[in-house]
């Protein structure tokens, strides 16, 4: 039974972002999230905001995300692939943003890790970010071959210091 639950909830997911945009009421969550992650409200240890300036607009958007760590660095994964609006707006800013995590923004720069190096941090990213599960479509104990067969998917950026 739980399987069965499970994979409606994923379908659910999938379809609350369907064609890699979230609807109407996943924005809404979002922001949510957005507002709570960023002040820190009883947030998991791995939220925080990415603030980046939108290629279109000129105005800062913000997203709530993941924060994986692994290997000694940290790491933001598109689990909604390259075309998701954060990713392009982080390669029209060439790299830079900000990072709000418990109330403290902080700059930094975003360096996209090559195809060939994401797997393991996909694997890492799956394990602490469990609403991204039905979009990439593996879980944290999938083999690590699998991850490799999809890493062109999902781009992956690792986090540096900007001062």
């Amino acid at each position: 039974m739980t399987g069965v639950v499970a994979r409606a909830a994923g379908a659910l997911k999938r379809a609350m972002y369907r064609g890699g945009r979230p609807n109407a009421f996943m924005r809404l969550v979002n922001r949510l999230d957005a507002l709570t992650y960023g002040a820190g409200w009883l947030t998991p240890r791995q939220a925080a905001v990415l603030k980046v300036v939108g290629r279109r607009s000129g105005a800062v958007t913000s997203v709530p995300v993941a924060v994986a760590r692994h290997g000694g660095g940290e790491y933001l994964v598109s689990m909604l692939g390259p075309t998701a609006s954060w990713v392009l707006n982080v390669k029209a800013a060439g790299g830079e943003a900000v990072l709000r995590r418990r109330g403290r923004d902080r700059p930094i720069m975003l360096r996209e890790v090559p195809v060939g190096q994401r797997a393991e941090i996909l694997r890492r990213y799956v394990a602490i970010a469990p609403g991204a599960r039905p979009h990439v479509g593996l879980g944290p104990d999938a083999p690590l071959a699998e991850f490799r067969r999809i890493e062109d998917r999902h781009p992956v950026y690792r986090i540096h210091e900007r001062s």
